[in-house]
């Protein structure tokens, strides 16, 4: 015989059928009439054979009207497709099932989210005849799920871009019809012109729609479209919402959405045609400042917004609010950059006669914002042009502002003629001076961002369409591609020296002689290199496309090498810049070899005043006449042999006079008594400008004259 187990153990005998009932022992019937909890047993037709208590309750049928009657007589429709159809499975596979159904219970009850449990009921057969189905009120624990989802989603969806309209309209996608039926976002229209928000409780305030987003396919409700400028009146909640920074929830029968209604018929018409009931006022704040504000309303749900709703929506808009507000911190930096970026490079060229040229200019549409890539035409003494390409690595503001700091001084450099390698070499220096300065601020300034290493690229041509030699020096950039008037396309070789800021090695110049009508191709990086192919890839595609399309005009061969060349997102910026050689002929160039003697002055005057009779110029007769009789004596009272004349008739009269003397003259003011000194003095008040160009064995003292209106025609 076995022993016996204690009673209450985890093993206790189970009652005997055959004894008959324990006086205190509660009957099935007392158990369904005292369960709280909705507890029903069906049959295999569906039919109820009990109903507990919280089924009463819940249902609002007694017990015996619930018997016999089909599960589909007793819940709402809109519940028991669900339920009927887990009743089903668990008759056929006889395994328990549970599930969750949101809806009524009946008609005059609130909506509420229910964890049903279908259980079957084995017979001693091993049949199931009935089922068990139970429901649990789980509503708080599921909205508080569905509350934490939705602001996970915001978390996850909103501000996936950097774009304000986008990041508002992603924060109005993920809440509608999760928590509202129609939903608007404002901005403060301030906002889209770069001006601090300020919101003001007094007079109209005008917002601009970022967003929308209705439940309703169009959003009929809407009264403007996103782009678009409404004024509030003062009163409206969402004006006082701006100037208090508190969210509000409100009924269509509040004193403050009756004023609201009569100062905008508009908005009150749309309100009793959708049914409007319920609204919501929440603010967009970031960082302490209230950008504007989003109105969420309920017409197609019956139940309004509670203070829960509330909360949860004053988090949404606290976390989209940093995110727009981001995307609008970004557009107005970005814009920033581009508008001194833009207002650094040239906007149009000077006049000269060295080559024709067109130019691009495309920023990066990436994050970063724009880049430090500049292009210049310079003109130079002689009627020679400077062509220059360069490259600030990085991007943003620093980028932009280093970027027009080169630009100056490349132009100043270039303004004293250095030759190339020379002038490579000062902005190297320059660049290694501007990075040791940004250190040392950084040290005094710890609020600065820390500086990285400051490296630029520079590629520096200069063409004298007299000599129709190009001369070019590059600082770590491509090279410059040239198109022959026959073709084809081909890369100057020129030495590649190290990038500005590096330093450690010279800078090398190569030379080329070009037929008129040549075309030198000058670009940075970003029109080279892009996904799926390096550097030299680039440039072989560059050549390519000058061999097809180098005979086009130089606006259209932009275009086409932008189009050709360019991926749909650039990842950085692009400078592109054309330029077509001209050539002065012989009948426009004179050259006079002169003696070191004074009295040869009166016989270059001579000169000089038949040239320019020949030349149609007799109205820079006089003018011309003193400014080469006072460079000449100068030349050969101060310089040294030999002295040589020239002429050039192209946008200007170009005088110039060179010697053997590397000593250059420096403008002064004559005193009362002084017997010299005014000469270059009179030189630079007769001439458009002048200068001085060192060259090998000496110098040149150049002066340009300004061709008037009547000798400038041909």
């Amino acid at each position: 015989m076995r022993d016996a187990t204690p009673s209450g153990g985890s093993g206790a005998v189970p009652p005997d059928p055959t004894q008959p009932e324990q006086p205190d022992a509660v009957t099935g019937d007392e158990a369904f009439a005292q369960c709280r909890l909705p507890v029903m047993v069906c049959d295999s037709a569906l039919r109820v054979v009990r109903a507990s208590a919280g089924a009463v309750r819940e249902l609002g049928l007694s017990e015996e009207r619930m018997r016999g009657l089909s599960v589909t007589d007793i819940v709402p429709s809109h519940l028991c497709h669900r339920i009927e159809n887990g009743m089903g499975r668990v008759f056929a596979s006889g395994e328990p099932e549970e599930f969750h159904v949101r809806g009524r219970a009946r008609p005059d009850a609130p909506e509420r989210v229910w964890s049903v449990s279908v259980s079957p009921l084995v017979t001693t057969a091993g049949q199931v005849r009935h089922v068990e189905v139970s429901a649990i009120d789980v509503s708080e624990q599921y909205l508080a799920r569905e509350r934490l989802a939705l602001l996970n989603d915001v978390s996850d969806r909103v501000g996936s871009t950097l774009d304000v309209m986008r990041t508002a309209q992603e924060m109005a996608d993920v809440t509608v019809d999760r928590l509202a039926d129609f939903i608007t976002i404002d901005l403060l229209d301030s906002l889209y012109r770069g001006v601090e928000p300020k919101p003001s409780g007094t007079g109209r305030v005008p917002l601009r729609r970022a967003a929308q987003q209705s439940v309703l396919h169009g959003a009929p409700e809407a009264v403007i479209e996103p782009g678009e400028v409404d004024e509030y009146p003062a009163s409206a909640p969402p004006v006082r919402c701006l100037a208090t920074g508190r969210a509000s929830l409100h009924t269509t029968g509040d004193e403050a959405i009756r004023a609201w209604e009569l100062a905008d018929p508009e908005r009150s018409w749309v309100v009793r045609r959708f049914g409007i009931h319920s609204i919501m006022v929440i603010p967009l704040r970031a960082r302490g400042i209230t950008i504007g504000v989003a109105v969420l309303v309920r017409h197609r749900r019956e139940e309004p917004f509670t203070r829960d709703d509330l909360l949860l929506a004053e988090e949404i808009a606290a976390r989209a609010a940093v995110a727009v507000d981001n995307a609008r911190r970004y557009t107005l930096e970005r814009g920033t950059a581009l508008a001194l970026q833009r207002s650094l490079l040239p906007h149009r060229f000077s006049a000269q006669d060295a080559v024709e040229a067109a130019h691009r200019y495309l920023p990066a549409r990436t994050r970063a914002g724009p880049g430090g890539d500049w292009f210049d035409v310079i003109p130079l003494s002689g009627a020679r042009v400077a062509l220059v390409a360069g490259d600030v690595v990085g991007h943003g503001l620093r980028a932009s502002a280093t970027m027009g700091r080169l630009r100056t001084a490349v132009r100043t450099l270039a303004d004293v003629d250095l030759p190339a390698d020379e002038l490579l070499t000062h902005l190297d220096d320059l660049v290694t001076l501007l990075a040791a300065e940004e250190e040392s601020a950084a040290e005094y300034e710890p609020d600065l961002e820390p500086c990285s290493d400051l490296i630029a690229t520079c590629l520096y041509v200069v063409y004298d369409p007299v000599s129709r030699r190009c001369t070019a020096a590059s600082a770590g950039h491509p090279p410059p591609a040239v198109v022959g008037p026959d073709g084809p396309a081909s890369f100057l070789d020129v030495p590649p020296g190290p990038p500005l800021g590096a330093g450690g090695l010279p800078f090398e110049t190569a030379e080329r002689e070009l037929s008129p009508g040549s075309l030198l191709a000058l670009c940075t990086d970003g029109l080279l290199q892009g996904p799926g192919h390096d550097l030299g890839d680039g440039l072989a595609r560059l050549r390519r496309s000058l061999d097809r399309a180098a005979s086009r005009p130089l606006e259209e061969l932009c275009d086409e090498l932008l189009r050709t060349l360019l991926p749909a997102q650039p990842q950085d910026d692009v400078a592109l810049l054309l330029a077509r050689t001209r050539a002065l002929d012989a009948d426009r160039v004179a050259t006079w070899d002169l003696p070191s003697d004074p009295a040869v002055v009166a016989d270059a005057r001579a000169r000089v005043l038949a040239r320019l009779e020949a030349w149609h110029l007799p109205d820079l007769a006089f003018t011309a006449e003193l400014v080469v009789s006072e460079l000449v004596t100068n030349a050969i009272r101060y310089g040294q042999p030999p002295v040589q004349l020239r002429l050039i008739r192209g946008a200007a009269l170009i005088c110039e006079v060179s010697d053997g003397s590397g000593t250059a003259p420096h403008l002064r003011r004559a005193r009362t008594y002084d017997e010299g000194g005014r000469g270059l003095l009179l030189v630079a008040q007769l001439a458009h400008r002048w200068g001085t160009r060192q060259q090998p064995g000496g110098k040149t003292i150049w002066a340009e004259i300004g061709l008037t209106a009547r000798s400038a025609a041909p």
